[in-house]
C-alpha cells in the first residue's frame, strides 16, 4: 500500500492503513460504536486530535471518555469553554492562558473589574449553553503575521506576547469551537458536547501576568471538571474532608508551628512541632544506619562557580538566593548562593581522598537545609516553602552496581512509607526532558537500566505496586523514579525520588581507581525518601488528621487530675511514663476534668490518663484514647508497660523480632 503506515493495536495485532487516514476515520473503520465513543487517539503514547492524520507507524490506541487520559482533555476543553463564556458575557475581556492543573483547570483574564465568586452562577450557566451547542473543535495552522493581525484587531495584546514567545520552528495552532477561537497547542476532543456537565468553578485569585510582579494583575478563575457527576461529587466531599484536615489549621490547634510575614516561606517551629520533626529525622537516621549510609554535612553558602560547574546556575539561577557582601576585602566581591540542593557539596566530599573500586558504593546522606525562591503566591504552609530540609543522599557506584543500588533504595523507600501507613504506592519513570545535558547514548543507557528496575519492582510486588511512565519529566541531568503515595482521603503526593546521574561526576571530575588501576567515572544516584521533611510532615498531619500513632505523636500522654488530692500521684505517673521512654506531661490545673479532656482532645493528644483520689489510693489510671468514648481502668505498672510497648517505633520492633 502506497503511503501506508503499520499500526500495532493493544491486542498485539498489526494492520496497515493509509497514512492520510484520520483518527476518526480509523475509529469508524473499526466500529461505529467506537467512533461514537472516541474523543482522541494516541500513537506511541502521544495523544492527538481525532482529526489528525495517522502519518506514522506505531502503537495505536483509541481514547474514549472512560480512559483516564480523557480527563485532561475534558479539563482542557472546559478551560476553553470558560474563556468563551466570559467573553460572551463581558465583551472586551482579554484572555491570556488557561492550562490544565491537578484536579482541574484555570484561566487568567484581563478585565478592569476583577471577577468574584458571585459571577460563577452566570458563567456556569453560559458554559452549559456552549457545551449544549456541541460545536466541533477545529484546528488550523496560521502564519505569525496572520495570527498577530487577527489578535491585534481583537485587542488581545497578551496573545501577541504569547505568539512572540513561541519559537520560529513551532507551528502556531488555532483551535476554534464555533466562532470562538484561541491560540493553543492542543489536543482537544471532537466537540464541546463531549465535555459533559460535571464541572464547577471553584475560586478566584489574583495572578501577575507571567508570574512577574512588575506586570499587570490578572484575575484567575479556577475550575474542576470530571468525567461524570459521581466523580465531581466525590471530589467535593474530598475537599470538605481536606479542609478539616488542613495541616495549617491542625498546626495551630496542636501548637506545632506558625508562619509570619517577616520570614515568608520559612517555618517557625514550636516545641512540640520541633520534637515531631526530630522524631522523623531520628527515625530516618536509624533506617540509613541499617543501610550503610554515612551522614555528612556540606556548607550552606558556596561560590557561584561551583553552581556554574554543576549546571544549576544556568538552569535554576532564578530560583536561587544569591549572597553578596560589599567590603574592602577582595573576597567580599565574590558572588555566593545559598544552596538549593546538596548534590554538588556531596561530590566535593566524595572527591576528597582517593577512592578505589573496593570502596564503592559510597553512600553519603545529609539532612541538608536548602533554600529555593518560590513566588509568594505559591507558598502554602509546610507544603510549599522557601527554606526546607531534604533527607538527601547520593550513592556513588559502578555501572555494574547501579541496578542493585536502585533496588535497595526502592525497598527502603517502600518500607519507610509502610511504617507511616502508606500502602498504595505508584512508581513512575520520568524520562528525558527536551532541555537536557549528556548524550542520547547516555540517556538510552540510564533509561534502560531504570526500566529494567521498574519491571523488577512490579514483579517483586506481585504487581501490588503500580508503575507508570512520565514522558519528558526527568531532570536535566538524568532520568528518575518518582514515588507517589495515596493518603487516607485518596489524594496523591509525589515524595521520594531516585535519580540516575552520569553528568555531575563528569562535570566535577570525580573518579575512582578501577580494578585495572585506571581512573573510572562513578555513576551518581540522587535519592530522597521524604523529599522535603517539612512537606512530608504536612502530608502526615493531613493523612492522620492529627491522630498520630502513639510512636510518632509529639506528645504521647497527658496525665490529668480530677482534684488536687491526686496532684502528687499524677507527678509520679508522669515520672514512670518518662522513665519508660514516653513523652508525657501532667495537667494539674484547677479546671473541671471534662474541660481538660476536651482541650487535650482538640490538641490531638493520643492518650489521656485521668487520676482522681480513688486512682491515687489504688495506684490505677483511667485511660481515655483520642477519638474513642471507651474508658479503661488499669493498674499503673500495667498501663505504663502497655503504652511503652505501643510506643516502640516500627523499625525497632523489626530489629527486636529479628
Amino acid at each position: 500500500m502506497l503511503n501506508s503506515v503499520s499500526l500495532t493495536f493493544p491486542d498485539g495485532s498489526v494492520r496497515d492503513y493509509e497514512a492520510a487516514m484520520t483518527g476518526a476515520g480509523l475509529a469508524e473503520s473499526i466500529s461505529k460504536s467506537l467512533a461514537k465513543k472516541a474523543v482522541a487517539y494516541a500513537i506511541d503514547g502521544v495523544v492527538r486530535d481525532l482529526s489528525d492524520p495517522l502519518g506514522k507507524s506505531g502503537k495505536i490506541e483509541i481514547i474514549t471518555r472512560e480512559d483516564p487520559r480523557a480527563l485532561e482533555l475534558i479539563r482542557h476543553d472546559a478551560a476553553h469553554v470558560l474563556a468563551e463564556a466570559v467573553q460572551e458575557l463581558w465583551p472586551g475581556t482579554q484572555v491570556t492562558i488557561g492550562p490544565v492543573i491537578e484536579n482541574g483547570f484555570y484561566y487568567d483574564f484581563a478585565r478592569n473589574e476583577p471577577f468574584t465568586p458571585d459571577d460563577f452562577p452566570v458563567i456556569e450557566k453560559k458554559m452549559r449553553e456552549i457545551i449544549a451547542r456541541n460545536k466541533p473543535f477545529t484546528k488550523e495552522v496560521w502564519s505569525r503575521e496572520k495570527a498577530k493581525k487577527i489578535f491585534a484587531d481583537k485587542g488581545e495584546r497578551y496573545k501577541l506576547e504569547l505568539i512572540d514567545a513561541i519559537s520560529e520552528d513551532q507551528d502556531l495552532k488555532i483551535y476554534a469551537q464555533g466562532d470562538w477561537f484561541d491560540l493553543c497547542r492542543g489536543p482537544h476532543m471532537a466537540s464541546t458536547g463531549q465535555i459533559g456537565n460535571a464541572f464547577k468553578l471553584m475560586k478566584v485569585a489574583g495572578a501577575y501576568w507571567r508570574g512577574d510582579s512588575n506586570n499587570p494583575m490578572l484575575t484567575r478563575i479556577y475550575g474542576t471538571a470530571w468525567a461524570d457527576q459521581a466523580q465531581l461529587d466525590a471530589y467535593q466531599i474530598m475537599l470538605e474532608e481536606a479542609e478539616k484536615r488542613d495541616h495549617r489549621k491542625l498546626g495551630r490547634e496542636m501548637d506545632l508551628f506558625h508562619f509570619q510575614e517577616e520570614g515568608p516561606g520559612v517555618v517557625f517551629w514550636h516545641a512540640k512541632g520541633w520534637r515531631m520533626f526530630q522524631n522523623l529525622v531520628n527515625y530516618m537516621r536509624r533506617r540509613l544506619d541499617e543501610q550503610g549510609y554515612q551522614e555528612v554535612n556540606a556548607p550552606q553558602v558556596l561560590d557561584k562557580s561551583l553552581w556554574e560547574t554543576s549546571g544549576h546556575w544556568g538552569w535554576y539561577r532564578d530560583n536561587m538566593f544569591k549572597v553578596t557582601v560589599a567590603g574592602d576585602d577582595t573576597d567580599d566581591d565574590r558572588v555566593f548562593a545559598l544552596k538549593p540542593m546538596n548534590c554538588p557539596g556531596h561530590v566535593q566530599i566524595f572527591k576528597h581522598g582517593l577512592k578505589s573500586y573496593r570502596d564503592l558504593p559510597v553512600k553519603l546522606a545529609e539532612f541538608g537545609n536548602v533554600h529555593r525562591y518560590e513566588p509568594s503566591g505559591a507558598l502554602h504552609g509546610l507544603m510549599r516553602v522557601r527554606g526546607f530540609t531534604q533527607d538527601d543522599a547520593h550513592i556513588f557506584c559502578t555501572e555494574e552496581q547501579l541496578a542493585d543500588e536502585c533496588i535497595k533504595i526502592n525497598d527502603l523507600i517502600l518500607s519507610t512509607y509502610a511504617d507511616f501507613g502508606f500502602d498504595e504506592i505508584t512508581v513512575k519513570l520520568a524520562t528525558r526532558p527536551e532541555k537536557r545535558v549528556g548524550t542520547d547514548a547516555m540517556w538510552d543507557h540510564a533509561e534502560g537500566v531504570l526500566q529494567d528496575v521498574l519491571d523488577k519492582i512490579a514483579a517483586r510486588s506481585g504487581n501490588r505496586i503500580k508503575t507508570g511512565v512520565n514522558p519528558g519529566e526527568g531532570t536535566f541531568y538524568g532520568p528518575k523514579f518518582e514515588y507517589v503515595l495515596k493518603d487516607a482521603i485518596g489524594r496523591d503526593w509525589q515524595c521520594g525520588t531516585t535519580q540516575v546521574d552520569f553528568n555531575l561526576p563528569e562535570r566535577f571530575g570525580a573518579f575512582y581507581i578501577g580494578s585495572d588501576s585506571e581512573k573510572k567515572q562513578p555513576v551518581m544516584v540522587h535519592r530522597a525518601i521524604c523529599g522535603s521533611m517539612e512537606r512530608f510532615l504536612g502530608i502526615l498531619i493531613e493523612n492522620y488528621s492529627g491522630h498520630f500513632p502513639l510512636w510518632f505523636a509529639p506528645l504521647q500522654v497527658v496525665v490529668a487530675t480530677i482534684t488536687s488530692d491526686a496532684d502528687d500521684y499524677a507527678q509520679k505517673v508522669v515520672a514512670q511514663l518518662k522513665a519508660a521512654g514516653l513523652l508525657a506531661e501532667a495537667d494539674l490545673r484547677n479546671e473541671k476534668i471534662n474541660y481538660k479532656v476536651r482541650e487535650h482532645s482538640l490538641a490531638k493528644v493520643p492518650v489521656i490518663l485521668v487520676c482522681g483520689k480513688r486512682e491515687a489510693e489504688e495506684e490505677t489510671v483511667n485511660i481515655r484514647r483520642l477519638g474513642s468514648r471507651d474508658q479503661e481502668s488499669l493498674g499503673l505498672g500495667q498501663a505504663v508497660a502497655m503504652l511503652a510497648e505501643e510506643a516502640v517505633t516500627p523499625d525497632r520492633k523489626r530489629k527486636r523480632a529479628a
